[in-house]
């Protein structure tokens, strides 16, 4: 009888419990959900495709058209430009340094340098981006002596880094290390084995990475802010100011005869991060080591 009263209390527990999970989890998805929704009722009806395709208009267009009751013509095509080349430079070299960094932590775990590069790889990712932009605006921008597509794709390379380090090197730990003794059994190199054998075993895991590493700086505004500055024209020249999303988001929101446009930016960047993660759920799951 007693066993019997035990056993219907764990039940009673596990219930409520769990009862108590799904009431905080929904509290939890109330403010996200809110702001989803403010943004997807009052940015859908702006994207289109000369709202992708053209330049921010300028201050006088926009004064009019709000004036006369009239949507603002321009669109944010500079900052899509700004962003996707930004990224592009960002990621070529990001990725081979954070892929290699993350496979000597995982073999040499216990060097000296590896725990060094490891303290400071968790150093670094604990930086706020702001002060990312700060240093970068000294290292880059004062010795070239002017703001630069070059330096917001440095400073994205610093955020970038250290999430794909850690990624890869996390990854590389769960691989079986009969797999590398197979490969060196078999006459190839170390290195020869790391990269023909370990790196493609855990590709998709790496991936992944990658593609969340991409998502968490593509929003970022403080770092360009210092280092890009942006600007209102359609630009492919990389030592010249460039414009971002985050940045005319920024601008939008300081502008009131822009205010309108920030909505359909948002939903656009919005759109673009979330499409990253479901695309980067899908190689986990596909490629799950």
């Amino acid at each position: 009888m007693l066993y019997g009263n035990n056993i219907k209390i764990r039940i009673l527990k596990s219930r409520l419990l769990y009862i108590l999970v799904c009431v905080l989890s929904g509290v939890t998805a109330i403010p996200l959900l809110a702001i989803l929704g403010e943004v997807l009722i009052k940015g859908w009806k702006q994207l289109g495709w000369s709202f992708i395709t053209e330049a921010t208009p300028n201050a006088y267009k926009a004064m009019m058209a709000a004036s006369a009751g009239e949507a603002i013509p321009g669109g944010i095509a500079n900052g899509i430009i700004g962003t996707f080349l930004m990224l592009l430079l960002a990621a070529v070299v990001a990725i081979p340094v954070g892929i290699l960094c993350g496979i000597c932590l995982s073999e040499y775990r216990k060097s000296w340098f590896a725990v060094f590069v490891s303290y400071l790889t968790d150093l670094l990712q604990g930086t706020p981006s702001i002060i990312i932009g700060i240093i970068t605006y000294i290292w880059v921008v004062v010795p070239m002596k002017g703001y630069s597509a070059i330096a917001g794709s440095v400073a994205l390379f610093i955020m970038m880094l250290p999430l794909i380090i850690r990624s890869t090197e996390e990854t590389m730990k769960l691989l079986p290390e009969t797999l590398k003794e197979a490969g060196l059994a078999l006459g190839g190199s170390y290195w020869r084995v790391m990269l023909k054998v370990m790196v493609p075993s855990a590709l998709g895991s790496i991936f992944t990475g990658i593609l969340l590493a991409i998502s968490r700086v593509v929003g970022e505004t403080a770092p360009l802010m210092f280092t890009a500055l942006g600007g209102a024209a359609i630009s492919w020249n990389m030592t010249k100011p460039m414009s971002a999303v985050p940045l005319l988001i920024w601008e939008f929101f300081n502008d009131p005869n822009l205010q309108s446009l920030i909505w359909g930016a948002s939903l656009f960047l919005l759109t673009f991060v979330l499409c990253l993660n479901l695309l980067a759920k899908r190689i986990a799951k596909k490629w799950k080591i």
